[in-house]
């Protein structure tokens, strides 16, 4: 099975986006930490968005990473927004405590 990948970009109006590729497991976890970590505490974007839409399944630690991830914006004046995920990810975001208005739903996903 291959690795999935998250690809990173930057926005001309700064708002940095995330793009999980592929399945994401528990062995993924602390990759898809950082790399939002990372971009809350020392990019700090005044927006920061997920995008889930490659995104076939997202387990529970994954799933509270993003939660997680949501509060830590918070603390840091970025906002957190999830974009695109399935219905299914999306009750497992929810379940994690995801807010429902951090959900985005565009038609721009790739």
């Amino acid at each position: 099975m291959d690795a999935p990948t998250l690809d990173v970009r930057t926005e001309p109006d700064g708002t940095v986006i995330i793009r999980p590729l592929g399945r994401f497991e528990a062995a993924d976890a602390v990759r898809l930490q950082q790399v939002l970590v990372h971009t809350v505490r020392k990019v700090r974007p005044s927006r920061l968005v997920l995008d889930l839409a490659a995104v076939s399944r997202l387990d529970a630690i994954n799933a509270g990473t993003v939660s997680a991830a949501c509060v830590l914006g918070d603390d840091h004046q970025v906002a957190v927004f999830v974009h695109n995920p399935s219905s299914r990810v999306a009750e497992q975001l929810s379940a994690a405590g995801v807010p429902p208005h951090r959900f985005r739903r565009t038609t721009a996903a790739v």
